[in-house]
């Protein structure tokens, strides 16, 4: 049920917490509020919520830098965050999403465009890392995947994943053998409004290949990745 699922907002503007406050609850969520960064980690380890909504200028601790810190968080690690941003920071929209950001939606804000989003990221969520899809522990040999605590193990010994990174795996583990195509890839990982470089793909492969050894994940040039077991 939506009214389950919580969603924590963060501004330092009140009347943008009112009116997101407002849409959100009429949508039918749940809703908290925090007015920086360092309420809105706070805030998130006393509520655990499912999704974040964050200004990025803020005082006392930015957005990005309360993302960061959010994700240090064992109990936060699924937690979506999704930022909102000005038109055309190119710039601090790459630097939210490399934070560890997993969305993020332009200002000014239309209500109706703004519930189609928040629903957006929510489903996508749920569609990545699903009960139809996956077990909550899936072990490849000496490589384990929880999908409930979002961490990996390799003959033992804690990988220590950023966030995309795992989702990733995750993502390809789903269905060893596979070819992932890289549309199909970027569109379940980073969304389809979300503009990445060419390269960021294989820069996410190449670093978990860097983690976990090169045994698990081949590639088929041009066409996508697969997960080997």
């Amino acid at each position: 049920m939506i009214k389950d699922i919580k969603i924590l907002i963060v501004d330092d503007e009140e009347d943008i917490l009112e009116f997101l406050e407002y849409n959100l609850d009429k949508a039918g969520y749940t809703v908290f509020k925090a007015s920086d960064g360092l309420q809105a980690i706070e805030m998130a380890k006393k509520v655990i919520p499912h999704l974040i909504v964050m200004d990025i200028m803020m005082p006392n601790m930015d957005g990005i830098e309360a993302c960061e810190q959010i994700r240090k968080v064992p109990g936060l690690a699924h937690t979506l965050i999704c930022f909102l941003t000005a038109r055309n920071e190119s710039f601090t929209q790459i630097s939210a999403l490399d934070g560890g950001g997993d969305d993020f939606i332009t200002k000014p804000i239309k209500p109706n465009v703004f519930i189609s989003r928040i629903k957006a990221i929510l489903r996508r969520h749920k569609d990545l890392i699903s009960s139809d899809d996956s077990q909550l522990l899936q072990s490849f040999g000496k490589l384990n995947i929880n999908h409930e605590t979002f961490s990996v193990s390799l003959e033992g010994r804690e990988i220590p994943l950023a966030k995309k990174e795992f989702e990733l795996l995750a993502l390809l583990a789903t269905k060893p053998g596979k070819v992932f195509k890289r549309d199909e890839i970027m569109k379940k990982i980073w969304g389809e409004d979300i503009i990445v470089g060419d390269r960021t793909l294989d820069v996410h492969i190449r670093k978990i290949r860097e983690k976990i050894g090169d045994n698990y994940i081949s590639t088929l040039k041009g066409v996508g990745y697969k997960f080997e077991f």
